[in-house]
This record gives C-alpha cells, structure tokens and sequence, in this order.
C-alpha cells in the first residue's frame, strides 16, 4: 500500500516515453541495449524487459512522476541490497552510470535521474507464481519471509511510508471525497459504511498493544513472488514499508476459512523457525483487507487521467462499482465488529 507524494500528475504521464528515448536513456546511464524492447505488464509504473548488446537480458523501471521521491526510492534500492548481502533471495537494482552519487545510506547509484524521467534497472530473473496448493511451497515461503523481516527488523525506514489506518484508509478517504470521485447517489452511503469501518479498524489496531512495526515487502501477492527450482524470490519492492508483519501474510491467503487458516499454519511454522510471530496480529487481517479496500478505490481515481487505467479498469467509477464497494465495506463492518466484542488481547 502506498501513497503519491504528489498527486498531481499531466494528462499523459508516459507519452514521451517512446521505444527510442527508454533506449536512449538506459544507454545515458551505462545500460547498452541491442534493440529487443519488451513492454512488461505494469500500470503504476512503466517496465521493460530489455536486450543487452552482450546478450543478456535486463530489467528498466521508469518510475511515475509524483509517486515517491529520491529518498524513498533510494531506500527502497538500499532495502533490496541490504537483503541481498544477507542472502535473501530478491532482486535488486544494478548500481549505474550516474554522474551524481547518491549519498544515502552510503549506497552507490542505483537510481538514474534525467529531466522528469527516474529509472531503475534490475538483472532479470524468471520463474513461475508458487504453488500455494503445497503446503511444503507454503512453508518455504514462511521461511523466506522470516528471513526479510529478519533483516527488516534491524532498522526502520526514515523516509517511506508507514501502514496505518489514518495514512492508508482515512487520506485515501478524504481524497476521494475531496475530489467528487463517487457518484452523487452512490456517496452517502459509501462515505457512511466507509467512516464505521476506518473506525472499527482503528479499533482493532489499537486493541494490539505494543504492535510491533518492521520494514516489510508491503505489497506481498502471488504475483509479486517467483518461484523457481531453487526457492522463491521477490522482484518488486515497490510498495516496501513499515507494518506489521502479517501484512506480508494475508495477500497470499484464500479459499474458505478452514483452509486460510490450514495455509498461513503451514506458513507461520516456516516463519516461527527464523523469527518469532506475534499471534495476536492475525485479528489484523480484516483490518488490512478494508484499508487495501479503500486504498485501491483511491488509487484508481488518482491515476484516471493516465490512458492505461481506463482501458483496463472499464468498471471503474460506475455506480455499480461504487454500490459494490459499499456492500464489501458492510461485509468488513460485520466481521470487525464481531471481533470488537471479543475480550481484547493482552
């Protein structure tokens, strides 16, 4: 989960990113492509499998204008390598050619800046999306997570974001609003069910108390988790932040409850043997879930100007969006209010 530092964007955010000027510019930064250019599946930001004149193949982020700035960025960058010296398997930026060192953490640069124009390139790695139907696969990955958060553990983020339900929920709520994204007959209802429910995740964050935060992945689905003979690998800390650890969890979870619940006991039993859990965390979940709700309803409103986002969202911003959204955050209002008569935790 995330939030823009600035949410003003142009109509057009990529357009003069054509094929030539993403070539142009990684050759700027020491990148020396051989002409295959491959536009990846990315709608935040743009993404291109690359060819290399030596014949390898690499990866080159272009990052949206706005969204985070060099100090977030940058310590996203630092994360993936204090990661990879702990031997964390995830991928992380190539250091470039870059006239300006970067002076944070004492990393050297990894962040190529032009104009309005910032990129990242990273080696590509393949793989497939994890079998979660194997608890063996889950287990390694609760293995895999117990050693990021291991190394998340040993310092805290200075400059990106941290997940709360007032920097996650409520400003997403407030821009919305701010900006009339919903539908004149869709608002008050929405608006209501979204207030009760920011409210009763307050509640459930506060009644964990000492809730310990850590640097985390933050973005943690199928999607973003590559497996391969060797083991998982991560190939996006994008959205890398400060949370509490089941926020890495709960994106992997599905099905019924009997088997969410089989699912993350396979995880938490790779986790437990590199870091210990605080089992209190999982009454969180539902929490987290209506916050992700409420967020991605606002990030969708926020990049509508960008082409790529009706195109692929058609959906969006209809009045049976805005009614369907309503009935989810109804569901989550039942469920957190279940679980705010039960005794608190200690």
């Amino acid at each position: 989960m995330s939030a823009e530092h600035d949410p003003i964007q142009p109509d057009t955010p990529f357009a003069d990113l054509t094929p030539d000027k993403v070539l142009d510019t990684l050759q700027d930064f020491g990148v020396l492509g051989d002409g295959r250019l491959l536009q990846l599946n990315s709608y935040e930001n743009r993404v291109f499998q690359v060819g290399l004149e030596d014949g390898g193949m690499a990866v080159a982020k272009f990052y949206r204008a706005g969204r985070w700035t060099d100090d977030q960025i940058l310590e996203e960058h630092a994360f993936a390598h204090e990661l990879v010296q702990a031997e964390v398997p995830v991928v992380a930026p190539l250091i470039l050619s870059c006239q300006d060192e970067s002076k944070l953490l004492g990393i050297p640069p990894t962040l190529g800046r032009q104009d309005h124009i910032r990129v990242a390139v990273s080696p590509r790695k393949g793989g497939r999306s994890p079998e979660l139907e194997d608890p063996e696969v889950l287990t390694w990955i609760g293995r895999f997570l117990g050693r990021l958060h291991s190394v998340g553990s040993q310092r805290s983020f200075q400059y990106r974001t941290s997940l709360s339900v007032a920097h996650t929920g409520r400003s997403a709520r407030q821009w919305l609003l701010e900006h009339e994204a919903l539908p004149p007959d869709q608002l008050r209802n929405w608006s209501v069910a979204c207030d009760q429910v920011l409210d009763l995740a307050q509640d459930a964050f506060d009644r964990v108390s000492g809730l310990v935060y850590r640097r985390l992945h933050g973005d943690c689905h199928t999607g973003n988790i590559l497996w391969t003979p060797d083991g998982p690998h991560f190939v996006d800390l994008d959205d890398a932040c400060m949370g509490p650890a089941v926020q890495d969890f709960w994106m992997l979870l599905s099905g019924d409850p009997q088997q969410r619940r089989s699912q993350l006991n396979a995880m938490l039993d790779g986790y437990e043997s590199i870091m210990d859990f605080d089992w209190r965390e999982l009454k969180l979940i539902e929490a987290l879930r209506a916050l992700r709700m409420i967020h991605h309803s606002a990030w969708l409103a926020k990049r509508w100007h960008d082409p790529a986002f009706p195109a692929a969202f058609p959906w969006f911003g209809q009045g049976s969006y805005w009614q369907q959204q309503t009935d989810l955050l109804r569901q989550q209002i039942e469920v957190l209010q279940e679980q705010s008569q039960q005794t608190p935790w200690p």
